[in-house]
């Protein structure tokens, strides 16, 4: 697990990214809960810590997790479909570069064996993780997240920018973000 973690984070597939390489990724084999992202913004690209923004502050706060507890690899697997920035476009960031998933999220799922919730946060890694088993659109696929539990939850991505998605759909603070909380909180120590 030592190597394929050292080998993740000196990964350089991607030396064209407009920031160069930077894998960003958190994991223990003791890993409890894996949160499956979408890549690394700048910040967190400059820092080097996932989630290391205001949509890591609002994740957590979703959760109901404080920093320490969520930056515990022995809790949380933090990774994301891409590793690395992928630059920006029209309307925010790039999707995440394909390479990350198809090389390294097998590899390092194989050895995660004690994983027993799996957080599918925004609609790329609910495009590979639920392909057809998903509904028409990110919208409908998280207002029926029971459907994919006890092993996975999904979410929208907890950036600023789907605040009016938020303030349109309600029901998820009122009725899926209590749930999150109590299926998070069953798995901490």
């Amino acid at each position: 697990m030592n190597r394929l973690i050292e080998d993740i984070t000196n990964c350089t597939i991607c030396k064209d990214l407009p920031l160069g390489p930077r894998p960003v990724i958190s994991v223990s084999q003791k890993s409890k809960i894996v949160v499956i992202g979408q890549a690394p913004g700048t910040k967190v690209h400059a820092s080097g810590i996932p989630w290391d923004d205001q949509s890591g502050k609002n994740l957590r706060e979703w959760m109901g997790v404080d920093e320490q507890t969520f930056y515990n690899p022995d809790i949380f697997a933090i990774v994301p479909m891409g590793f690395c920035y992928p630059g920006k476009g029209k309307s925010g960031d790039l999707p995440p570069r394909k390479e990350c998933v198809h090389l390294w999220h097998k590899p390092l799922f194989d050895r995660l064996p004690e994983i027993e919730l799996t957080l599918l946060i925004g609609k790329y890694a609910q495009d590979y993780y639920l392909a057809h088993h998903k509904a028409k659109n990110l919208t409908e696929t998280v207002k029926n997240y029971k459907t994919y539990l006890p092993h996975h939850f999904v979410l929208p991505h907890p950036s600023p920018r789907n605040n009016i998605w938020q303030a349109k759909n309600e029901w998820f603070k009122h009725e899926v973000l209590p749930e999150l909380k109590i299926h998070v909180g069953s798995l901490l120590p």
